[in-house]
């Protein structure tokens, strides 16, 4: 890799739960799957490239879930990494079904939540998960069993951490009242700031904060575009330079289907905004 090549390390690092250090510029694996995040992907080949080129380029933080395909996307990259380089953190994710192509249904339930995360470590081929994620808050699972139950496999130590996702603050404080929460991983992005308050939250706890959706709608904001064209740069690299910047909590997982656009992403980490740039962009100009 080239001096100018892009490069995740450029990103900086957070720690997750006080022990793993990561950079800054993660990668998500949803899109490594069939339509409708149902079924292998059209090019096999393809997303395991993908796999390869994140680590390439210093990514050394991937986040899945059992119900990405369901269970493709966790085999993929078991196939495609293991075995794993010794600084790659693997998070995943349980507590979603899949009936169909495009639909997902929440299930909390305790003895769901084992079998999802037994899954998991085989199919990950994995010992133990270092981040393991509530997936959804289930209307009809008390908060305190489903999260009880990933205590529980932490006690047995098939999980290091745990974290939860789609939380609001009164649920996250639920959570922590039965075990430690090292992350939060909830919709953020520069249209859509309904966890704004949360990611101050983590930010002044040092939980981890990972965006979902962290370049949607980007070309809808006017600061975003006209960054863009004084940099010379694209819509989603300005997005993730600005999620960069907005917190040292914020842990982007930008998920990718080539390649190229792994690359792309990437080079993110060294662009610089400026402070005007960035209160544009916060404020929403």
């Amino acid at each position: 890799m080239t001096s100018d090549s892009p490069d995740a390390r450029m990103s900086g690092t957070v720690e997750i739960g006080g022990e793993l250090t990561v950079n800054r510029l993660g990668f998500g694996s949803m899109r490594i799957t069939g339509n409708g995040i149902w079924g292998d992907p059209p090019d096999r080949d393809e997303a395991k490239a993908v796999l390869r080129r994140c680590i390439e380029l210093g990514v050394d933080f991937i986040d899945t879930a059992d119900s990405y395909g369901p269970e493709v996307s966790e085999r993929l990259i078991a196939e495609t990494l293991y075995p794993y380089p010794e600084d790659l953190i693997i998070a995943t994710k349980g507590g979603l079904a899949r009936p169909g192509p495009g639909r997902w249904v929440p299930d909390g339930r305790p003895e769901h939540l084992r079998r999802a995360c037994e899954g998991s470590l085989a199919r990950l081929r994995l010992d133990m998960i270092d981040l393991y994620q509530f997936h959804r808050p289930d209307p009809k699972v008390p908060i305190a069993e489903s999260i009880g139950a990933l205590a529980e496999l932490k006690a047995e130590g098939k999980i290091r951490h745990v974290g939860v996702s789609n939380f609001t603050e009164n649920q996250l404080r639920e959570a922590e009242r039965v075990t430690p929460i090292v992350s939060l991983q909830n919709r953020y992005n520069v249209t859509d700031r309904s966890s704004e308050s949360l990611v101050d939250l983590c930010e002044q706890e040092m939980l981890v904060f990972l965006p979902w959706a962290p370049i949607q709608d980007a070309e809808e904001s006017r600061a975003v575009i006209e960054a863009a064209a004084r940099h010379g740069v694209s819509l989603r690299q300005v997005v993730l330079a600005w999620l960069l910047a907005r917190s040292p909590q914020i842990l982007p997982i930008l998920g990718s289907s080539s390649p190229e656009h792994v690359e792309e992403n990437v080079a993110a980490a060294s662009l610089e905004l400026s402070p005007d740039e960035i209160r544009a962009i916060t404020k929403g100009a």
